[in-house]
């Protein structure tokens, strides 16, 4: 069964969760900023903003190429079913960087992946809201791969030289793979999530399709990525309060000033 491969993207960005495979953060596309995550109780979290689009950033931190399984609050990205890991996901080439921006509608579009609220959210209007609020990639290695040196950064000429080539390599046809969020379990305070990942606007963002062998029928590797407006996650301890949103002080300064100068009008 044939993969969908993404666009090498060369702009750099640190990961938000780390894995031995591949990593993965938050781009938040409006404001062009990497979400930082927060780690708490072995999990790490992200404070999205609502309204906001935003991308799943897939890195293949490995010389082969490597299936990436996207789950969105326990949707497949790729084909909209209810997540599991025989299902379709991205095909990385060996250290490429992707951003994947919304659910894929076609090989031509997506519809954005937006903050929004919980019952707004895609999942929660397609009946399916339990797992609102994770984001989850299972990562396959590919059957007999053969691993490249890593390139600083690839050219234009490079990139192209080796999708043909990845285009052109023999490779039987496997069943498809999907998202680790279905065998996430629900975060800490699920009953306060207050943001999910809505169904936005349709853009331009072509794929093609490839084949790809998985090594194991079991993901290589499965990483979890929560996320929830930053109110949640401050009120449920993950992240600090901001400093600018100190309590108010009864007391704040401990003498009188002088007023502003007194101006008599005419």
């Amino acid at each position: 069964m044939q993969r969908l491969l993404t666009s090498l993207l060369l702009a750099a960005a640190l990961p938000a969760t780390a894995g031995q495979i591949v990593d993965v953060s938050i781009t938040d596309l409006d404001s062009g900023t990497t979400l930082p995550a927060y780690p708490h109780a072995g999990r790490d979290y992200v404070a999205g903003s609502p309204g906001h689009r935003y991308a799943v950033t897939l890195v293949n931190r490995t010389g082969g190429r490597v299936l990436a399984v996207l789950s969105v609050d326990g949707v497949n990205a790729v084909s909209g079913e209810t997540a599991n890991p025989e299902q379709s996901g991205y095909v990385l080439g060996p250290w490429e960087r992707a951003e994947i921006r919304g659910w894929r509608k076609s090989l031509d579009e997506v519809a954005d992946f937006v903050f929004t609220s919980v019952p707004d959210s895609y999942a929660a209007r397609t009946g399916r809201p339990r797992n609102v609020g994770v984001i989850g990639v299972a990562a396959f290695r590919e059957r007999y791969q053969r691993p490249i040196a890593m390139q600083p950064l690839a050219s234009a000429d490079a990139e192209a030289r080796r999708d043909s080539a990845a285009e052109s390599a023999p490779a039987p046809a496997a069943p498809a793979s999907a998202a680790a969020g279905a065998r996430a379990k629900s975060a800490p305070g699920a009953n306060r999530q207050e943001l999910g990942t809505g169904h936005g606007q349709r853009r331009h963002d072509p794929a093609t399709y490839t084949a790809f062998e998985r090594e194991s029928r079991h993901a290589n590797e499965v990483l979890s990525l929560y996320y929830d407006a930053t109110e949640a996650l401050v009120s449920r301890g993950i992240i600090p309060r901001p400093c600018c949103e100190l309590d108010p002080q009864a007391f704040p300064q401990a003498f009188v000033p002088d007023p502003p100068a007194y101006r008599r009008w005419r």
